[in-house]
């Protein structure tokens, strides 16, 4: 029998080299490899959104309004701060999370210097931040921490603070105290620049 022979007549043998070149022609068949750099790209893209997300969040942050940064909160009645008297009172941080726990609750100081004049201090030192303790027997306010003293009106007396004790805004509302709570009191929002004489034939400066 002939080579001829042998070979059934099917038509157009096809080969391998040729079958692959038809199937990278046909859109609908996908390679291993395009598959996998598809794959790879959306991985990363993944990823590469995953870090924007924080970021683009802390670059908007200060022009992102939210109601709890201008919430005004009731310390109880006006009646429960007698006249002459430092006491410690506590409020709920209007901006809080689930997971917050007790840690939301917030110390402040009232000071009521008449019948319809308050002081209300943030607890915490000027210096570092540390929670600063009322002495009514001295009548001054205490940082344990690094020694920083304040008179009863919150201005300093002594040691590492430049400045008095922050406050908070206060308004009398139905009988009750409230305070301007949405953000704690400090240098970058409610600080304010005060004359200060040095000493004699000193020019006073601002600090």
């Amino acid at each position: 029998m002939s080579h001829e022979e042998q070979q059934p007549h099917t038509g157009a043998p096809i080969t391998e080299l040729s079958k692959q070149a038809s199937d990278r022609e046909d859109p609908h068949v996908v390679s291993r490899r395009w598959l996998l750099f598809k794959a790879g790209i959306a991985l990363n893209g993944l990823v590469g959104l995953a870090l924007a997300v924080p970021i683009v969040r802390y670059l908007f942050a200060p022009w992102r309004k939210d109601a709890s940064y201008d919430s005004w909160v009731s310390l109880g009645s006006a009646d429960a701060f007698p006249v002459g008297e430092t006491r410690l009172a506590s409020y709920k941080n209007p901006y809080t999370r689930s997971w917050d726990g007790v840690t939301d609750n917030v110390a402040c100081y009232v000071r009521r210097t008449g019948a319809n004049d308050f002081q209300v201090f943030a607890i915490n030192c000027a210096h570092l931040g540390c929670p600063v303790r009322w002495f009514p027997q001295s009548q001054l306010f205490m940082c344990p921490c690094h020694g920083g003293v304040y008179y009863a009106d919150g201005s300093r007396a002594s040691g590492p603070p430049e400045r008095g004790l922050f406050t908070y805004g206060w308004k009398i509302v139905s009988g009750e105290l409230q305070i301007d709570a949405g953000q704690m009191p400090t240098l970058s929002n409610s600080a304010k620049l005060v004359n200060i004489q040095l000493g004699n034939g000193d020019s006073p400066c601002r600090g």
